[in-house]
């Protein structure tokens, strides 16, 4: 029973600051249109690229990037894996290799591509290691207001 209870301790904060990834731009899109939100499309290799895991690790697996993006983000991803088994289904390789020759032609990874609700885009940027998840979040909230 204890160890139950200690297994409960420690995975729920894990659950509780979970970050709503959609795979699926167009539907995203739509999202963000409909509830006037910010569109970040994240162009990944989760199983290679190391700026990539740390950018998941230091900054949107952070509480405080985590509660902003709840309120004010629809997050979409765009994974490239390499190892087979991360591999992908064939339809979302193929979205991903279309969103990729579309918004990031030059293949830079991470590639963090922010659109305004009207999939209009208003900055990209990467991974910065002397970023925290404030300055993030801050970095994002001026791709915001420089398009007023």
């Amino acid at each position: 029973m204890k160890i139950k209870i200690l297994l409960l301790i420690v995975f729920i904060p894990h659950f509780l600051y979970s970050q709503d990834w959609k795979t699926n731009f167009e539907e995203a899109s739509k999202e963000a249109l409909s509830t006037n939100k910010t569109l970040v499309l994240v162009f990944q290799g989760s199983d290679w690229c190391a700026p990539c895991i740390k950018l998941e690790q230091n900054i949107w697996s952070h509480k405080d990037f985590l509660n902003y993006a709840a309120e004010h983000l629809i997050m979409v991803k765009a994974d490239f894996p390499r190892k087979k088994k991360n591999q992908l289904s064939d339809e979302q390789t193929a979205q991903n290799r279309t969103l990729a020759e579309r918004y990031n032609k030059k293949g830079f990874f991470p590639l963090v591509v922010v659109f305004n609700s009207k999939n209009e885009i208003i900055g990209t940027t990467g991974y910065d290691k002397d970023k925290s998840p404030a300055d993030y979040v801050n970095l994002i909230k001026s791709f915001e207001s420089n398009e007023n």
